[in-house]
């Protein structure tokens, strides 16, 4: 087991964490569908112009704060620089160049006069990061099933009916935070992570579950950054009436969880790995609720 955890750590990335303003989104009218590609880590992409160049790939991740252009991206269109930024991730704490966007469009959704931070695309595994800057008025459903990612405004009506069970959130930083899920009979924060493949728990809940552990690793950081980690299988994560099975969990003592208050209780990042139980999930940053479909049976 402690080879199969190793093995893992590689493809985890980080909740991406950034100072700094969001930039506003100037939304499209009506919904838009986005077929979606999958990373070597299962992670979703999208095709994005950058300046009216591209398409280019770019990881949809509602743990980043902001989005992200890789270095790659930025000299090839020599983007002109800005300051640099502090970023704040699982593996540690640094600083960023950044660059000028005039335009950055995915589907139907326009943003204008990004300032955006710059990774090296080796590290991300795409050729940037949109982050929840983009998506923070919008409505995001993710459909496994069908592999598409629909973008709706926050003014559009909506059936939550249609799924089997819908959580309120707090927000927190942009991010929507479920407060009452629960891990093997501990209450626990959760984090929607679209950006990282694999879950990531604090060290809050791995003492709350008595230290349990089945080999050790790393957890791999779109900054590049290594941190040392723990793996753990839960039996159980239940949110609401719906429940996730033999969750492996990394266990590290990230900075992130401490950025977003949230290392004194237990928490964890929910990564794709464990969402891809579900058939679609849709993320509704405006309303602050989270709904869930499981697959037809």
């Amino acid at each position: 087991m402690s080879g199969l955890a190793a093995a893992l750590a590689l493809v985890i990335a980080d909740p991406l964490i950034l100072g700094g303003q969001a930039q506003a989104t100037s939304p499209g009218l009506g919904p838009e569908l986005i077929s979606l590609n999958t990373d070597t880590a299962e992670r979703m992409t999208v095709p994005v112009s950058v300046d009216e160049a591209g398409p280019f790939r770019f990881l949809i991740d509602t743990g980043s704060e902001r989005t992200v252009v890789s270095e790659e991206v930025a000299g090839r269109l020599a983007l002109a620089p800005g300051p640099q930024a502090r970023i704040v991730g699982l593996a540690g704490v640094g600083q960023a160049e950044t660059a000028q966007v005039n335009v950055l469009r995915f589907g139907k959704q326009v943003l204008s006069g990004l300032l955006v931070p710059l990774l090296e695309g080796r590290h991300i595994g795409a050729d940037g990061i949109i982050g929840i800057d983009a998506l923070q008025h919008q409505r995001v459903v993710l459909d496994f099933a069908k592999a598409t990612i629909a973008i709706h405004a926050a003014t559009e009506l909506y059936d939550t009916r249609s799924y089997e069970i819908v959580v309120r959130a707090r927000r927190r930083d942009g991010r929507l935070i479920l407060t009452n899920a629960i891990f093997d009979g501990i209450r626990t924060d959760v984090v929607i992570d679209t950006g990282s493949s694999g879950t990531v728990g604090n060290r809050a809940l791995q003492r709350a579950l008595r230290e349990r552990t089945v080999g050790a690793g790393a957890i791999a950081s779109v900054t590049g950054q290594v941190l040392p980690a723990e793996f753990g299988i839960g039996a159980k994560l239940s949110i609401g009436k719906l429940s996730i099975g033999n969750v492996l969990v990394a266990f590290a003592d990230a900075p992130a969880f401490r950025e977003l208050q949230l290392d004194r209780k237990p928490a964890i990042f929910l990564g794709m790995r464990e969402m891809r139980a579900f058939r679609r999930i849709a993320i509704d940053f405006p309303a602050r609720k989270v709904s869930f479909d499981l697959p037809a049976r």
